[in-house]
Order: structure tokens, then sequence, then C-alpha cells
């Protein structure tokens, strides 16, 4: 989706159900893959063949999506470009945490993340998730942070969360809506529900951190303090 010339490159499929011979029929001369991609066994047939393959690690903090850009000019060729763009991302995360700070702890709000609902039940994004990374960068607290990952959370802890803020993704299969969550008895009873603060935004822009992470953080973070940050 992003940027635009991505849209016009052929499709291989999903990075974690890849096959080898879809993204081999595309005749690449170099495979980049983010961490985490595969499975295995498709990654090892990719590894035996011709083509040179560069594993991206996905570090989802400031210092990893630097890292993420630096790696991926080394891998193609592009080291000047690569710094140029790097220094301009370090700046958007280093004004960003500066405005971030002068939010006192007190004003700070909890917001949950929800990845998508499943018979009334909702996934929603835990400690050392990129959910929560993203939250914690916008300067917010996440609200589901005594659970780890992606994992789906009981009606009770729901309302013992107390999240002032629901956040959602707006992309796919994924996307949400504030009646749909709202509607739901555990929702109800949430700070959230009471002033229907809830906030929809791009599953890659908020999630993917990549070199927009610092912009989509800031967005996030005018979200929920307007009037202290503002989006850019």
């Amino acid at each position: 989706l992003y940027p635009a010339a991505a849209q016009r490159t052929p499709k291989v499929g999903y990075m974690r159900q890849l096959a080898a011979e879809g993204v081999l029929s595309v005749k690449p001369d170099l495979i980049l893959a983010v961490e985490g991609s595969g499975p295995q066994s498709v990654l090892s047939i990719l590894e035996e063949s011709a083509v040179p393959i560069e594993i991206i690690a996905d570090d989802q903090t400031p210092e990893g999506v630097l890292k993420k850009i630096e790696a991926v000019g080394t891998a193609v060729g592009k080291e000047a470009e690569a710094k140029v763009l790097e220094a301009e991302v370090a700046a958007g995360f280093a004004a960003l945490a500066e405005e971030v700070a002068a939010v006192p702890q007190s004003d700070r709000k909890k917001v949950l993340f929800v990845l998508s609902l499943a018979n009334g039940k909702a996934m929603v994004g835990g400690a050392e998730s990129s959910a929560d990374a993203m939250i914690t960068l916008a300067g917010g607290i996440n609200a589901a942070s005594g659970i780890s990952g992606f994992k789906p959370m009981t009606d009770e802890a729901v309302i013992a969360s107390e999240p002032d803020v629901i956040l959602v993704m707006q992309t796919s299969n994924h996307a949400l809506d504030a009646d749909a969550i709202f509607a739901l008895p555990a929702f109800k009873a949430t700070p959230a529900a009471e002033s229907r603060a809830f906030i929809s935004m791009g599953g890659n822009y908020l999630l993917g951190f990549g070199p927009r992470a610092a912009q989509a953080a800031r967005d996030l973070a005018a979200k929920l303090y307007p009037g202290r940050i503002a989006s850019q």
C-alpha cells in the first residue's frame, strides 16, 4: 500500500504464509524478508535458491525502525539515501518524545487496542505487541498490559482494564466501528463508552513500524491529546 510504487508490484502472498514458487515466480534479483516471515520450510527453500535473501530485523522501537531503514538501504545499495531517511525519521521520533514527555502522567490515557471480535470476545494487543509499542510511543498507557502479545480478553478483564480510549485498525477484515464495539456489554461499562472515545487508523500505518512510524505515533498522540500534541 505504501509507497505508491508498491501498489504496482506483483503480490506473492501474506508474509507468514509464503510459498517458494510464488516468490521465485517473479524472478527476483534479491529477496528482502522481514523477521517473522515464513513458514520456515519456505524460507529454507528460498535460502537454498540462487537468489540472495536478506532477513530484516523487526524491532518495534525507534532504534529498530532506524536499523531497518539502514539494513534495507545497505541491501539494495542505497546507503546514502537511507541515511537521509534515517535522519528524517529520527528527528520525528525525537520531537514527538519531547512533546509526549510534557504530558503529565496523571493525564495519560489508558488505551485498549482491539484487533478483532469473535463471538463477542475481543482479541487485544497486550505487552510486547506492536500495538503496545505504538501506544507507548504516543504517550498512552496500554490497558491490556497485564497480558502478553495478541490474546483474547475476557469481559471481566475488559471492564477491569477501564480503558479511556478504544483503538482499532480500519483495514481489511480487521475493520471495526464504534457501534460494534460499544454495543458489547463489557465495553458499555468502560470510561471509553461514556465519551465514545474511539480511534481508527490504517493497520499497516499504525502497526507496520516502517519509515512512517514516527508520523503514525504522532497522529495517534494528537488524537489522544488534542490541543497538546499536533499532527503534522
